[in-house]
């Protein structure tokens, strides 16, 4: 047991000086160049996250000083409003009042915005394609740093209030795109239906069939692939041809063959194997 230990200590100061190496020479970069500090205020309802991500800043960046963290959404309204922050580290998931809802509160807009979330990697292809910054929990001590200079750079060309805006209206309009009612049109009738309330889709034909969360079954004369343009690409995977998957009601995935995905309601849907590669990947399945 002792030999193994000092294996460990032998090789460990090699791991760190390949991992961190480029974190060193971005931040050598930002002291030679004596920048102003940005002034920094992060908003998680977790403290163990908060306190996780001082840390980080602390010991990665020198070009971070943290004025305040919240764990309480409704405080960091008013809060950033006072202080009026360079930049925002912000959670989008928490209770009572959102990430999305915060932004939407606040006033004061002249800050950088970074988004700190424990979102599937699906969801996460939203933020990549709006160019969104954004921070993957558990955070990397590099994207900690290029999130950084990122941050850095738009202040030195002055777009930082150019980016926040951008941020709210990108943010705001995907998150109402997800809560906004889509109509069916089941026989004769019109009906309205909120895309969470929706289990999956099947494809009959030129036909569909959307399943509720409550087992109740509209058959649509559209084709699948016309539902799915219709729902928010970040809560629903197409996981075969013929069928579309409600990400939050998604309990387990077999793995064996091309996979299986089983739902809430002990449903299982199959994943075809021209999908599956996407889906393991959307779901981060290790």
């Amino acid at each position: 047991m002792v030999k193994n230990e000092h294996v460990i200590k032998q090789n460990k100061p090699f791991i760190n000086f390949r991992h961190y190496l480029s974190i060193f020479v971005v931040s050598l970069y930002f002291k030679t160049n004596k920048m102003t500090m940005i002034k920094a205020v992060i908003v998680d309802d977790e403290q163990l996250a908060i306190e996780s991500l001082q840390w980080e800043i602390n010991n990665f960046t020198d070009e971070v000083k943290i004025i305040e963290a919240f764990t309480n959404p409704k405080d960091a309204i008013s809060g950033i409003n006072y202080l009026k922050p360079d930049l925002v580290f912000l959670d989008i998931e928490m209770p009572e009042i959102d990430g999305f809802q915060l932004l939407q509160a606040i006033e004061y807009r002249q800050f950088d915005l970074i988004i700190t979330t424990a979102y599937n990697q699906y969801a996460i292809q939203a933020f990549k394609a709006n160019a969104i910054d954004y921070l993957l929990k558990p955070i990397d001590p590099g994207d900690l740093v290029q999130a950084i200079e990122k941050v850095r750079q738009r202040q030195i060309s002055q777009q930082s209030t150019k980016n926040i805006e951008a941020v709210l209206s990108k943010l705001v309009s995907g998150n109402m795109q997800s809560n906004k009612k889509i109509a069916l049109g089941v026989g004769n009738k019109v009906v309205m239906v909120e895309p969470k309330d929706i289990m999956y889709c099947k494809s009959d034909g030129s036909y569909t069939n959307v399943v509720m969360v409550d087992n109740q079954t509209h058959l649509i004369s559209k084709n699948i692939g016309h539902i799915a343009e219709a729902l928010p690409d970040d809560k629903f995977l197409r996981v075969h041809k013929s069928y579309l998957v409600n990400i939050d009601v998604i309990k387990e995935i077999n793995k064996r063959g091309n996979g299986e995905i089983i739902l809430e309601s002990e449903i299982i849907v199959p994943i075809s194997r021209s999908y599956k590669h996407q889906v393991f990947e959307a779901l981060n399945v290790i």
